[in-house]
């Protein structure tokens, strides 16, 4: 009996570590969001809304998931002598752990940018200052959704001294949008990929 015990328990530790190996190398989904869910992100985590209101400021957001879009509409209100900003992260983890995304080019997105600036950010677990890897949305005219596609190389620090992004750390991408004065802003995202 003893020994059907060890058989056992060494079969049931292999299997583990099999699973283990798998999910580790499995790589991680192209599809980060595509907003099918009113409160968790493709990969099964929950979105999270902050803004600048642990520093001081009177950011406003609204934000809601209706048939599939995102829709994020509000006033910045920015603390005195900072820029105002407000951001919807989409985690890559539920706890945070660096993810391999090198398997991908950059962050591929459907949106329309109605008011204000967007940006999007890759967040890597080796910045420690927040001053994460991001670039700008560009607004496009037209009433439909546009597909904007951002290279992981185009990707710059705002006041850091520049790094390479090292795209085997991501944590969470980050719709950031940022003003140093008091503005509105209005954007809605129909999916957030990898490609």
């Amino acid at each position: 009996m003893k020994s059907l015990n060890s058989i056992i328990k060494i079969t049931g530790n292999v299997l583990i570590a099999a699973l283990l190996a798998t999910s580790l190398h499995a790589g991680l989904d192209s599809i980060v969001d595509d907003f099918s869910d009113p409160a968790q992100n493709s990969l099964g985590h929950p979105r999270m809304f902050v803004d600048d209101s642990s520093a001081g400021g009177k950011t406003q957001v609204r934000h809601k998931v209706e048939e599939g879009v995102l829709s994020v509409k509000g006033e910045i209100v920015p603390p005195r002598g900072q820029p105002g900003w407000a951001s919807t992260i989409l985690l890559l983890d539920p706890m945070g752990l660096p993810q391999d995304a090198s398997a991908y080019k950059g962050v591929r997105l459907l949106v329309r940018v109605n008011k204000g600036n967007l940006a999007i950010s890759a967040n890597s677990t080796e910045i420690t200052n927040y001053d994460y890897h991001a670039a700008p949305v560009v607004r496009k005219s037209g009433k439909g959704f546009h597909e904007v596609k951002i290279p992981f190389t185009e990707m710059k620090r705002a006041w850091s001294g520049q790094t390479p992004l090292n795209t085997k750390t991501l944590a969470s991408l980050s719709l950031v949008v940022v003003n140093l004065q008091k503005g509105s802003f209005d954007y809605e995202v129909d999916e957030v990929s990898f490609y």
